[in-house]
């Protein structure tokens, strides 16, 4: 017998059976085996025999199912739990498992779109004035994310650089009751801010109402919560375009006139 050969190494038959739960547990946090099969590529039938230990994936399909779960081969030989024990993102440990997970962040098309969107709220360092500018959602892996760019003026007022690398913001939406939240960070998350929305009622149901808050403390100057629309404009060029040149820091007669009509300027947040 070989000196790295003993009767305690891990049979074909003990792969499966830690693949088979690893991927059993790994699917609980998406809607259905179906919606996974479609983003994997994957024939259900096939995916159903991976579940059920009958069969173990090619290298090519466990490639693309790591991806899909964000993790990696260990799920051949280590069960989950141990492997997230390892991981030191907050987000993904196993003490979060029941609470946040990749179902909370798979959001449909039908709750919450992608593409395009504009959107305005009151100015949090100057109460009289007004932010308004250009937001993209896409989805990513089944995860929805967003990106944009804040106001030079609102950067500059701040006392940072106004080039693109600081004024970029990243961040991710999750599935909450009655709409969708919000975390947006800078680059190496020296600030965030935290947004809700909820669909409001207009003529083609692409408004968003909610509010936004920032990370500062509370003795600093200016607001701290305000309302916040979010307009969908899809791949609409032209109007995609206008927003962008229009996005910036404004008086409140600057306001795209449906957005002053649902921020309410005139009555206080609560």
């Amino acid at each position: 017998m070989s000196p790295n050969t003993s009767e305690t190494n891990t049979t074909p038959t003990q792969l499966r059976a830690v693949f088979r739960q690893n991927l059993r547990l790994l699917s609980q946090g998406h809607s259905t085996i179906s919606s996974i099969c479609r983003e994997l590529e994957i024939n259900r039938t096939q995916f159903s025999r991976y579940l059920s230990g009958e069969s173990f994936p090619r290298p090519d399909v466990l490639h693309k199912i790591c991806s899909f779960f964000k993790t990696d081969s260990r799920i051949l030989l280590e069960p989950l739990d141990q492997i997230e024990a390892k991981n030191t993102n907050a987000l993904i440990h196993p003490e979060m498992r029941a609470y946040f997970g990749p179902k909370e962040t798979d959001i449909s098309l039908e709750v919450f779109p992608t593409g395009f969107f504009r959107f305005s709220r009151q100015s949090f360092l100057e109460e009289e004035r007004f932010v308004q500018g250009l937001i993209y959602i896409y989805k990513r892996d089944s995860q929805r994310f967003l990106r944009g760019m804040e106001a030079k003026e609102a950067v500059a007022g701040q006392g940072l650089d106004t080039n693109p690398k600081t004024r970029e913001f990243r961040g991710f939406i999750i599935a909450q009751e009655g709409g969708v939240a919000m975390l947006a960070f800078r680059r190496g998350s020296t600030s965030c801010s935290f947004s809700y929305l909820s669909p409001t009622p207009s003529f083609e149901g692409n408004f968003w109402l909610g509010y936004s808050t920032r990370t500062v403390p509370e003795h600093l100057n200016g607001t701290r919560v305000t309302r916040l629309v979010f307009e969908h404009l899809g791949q609409k060029r032209s109007e995609v375009m206008t927003t962008a040149r229009q996005a910036g820091i404004c008086e409140i007669d600057s306001l795209w006139p449906f957005h002053r009509t649902l921020l309410r300027p005139d009555e206080a947040f609560c």
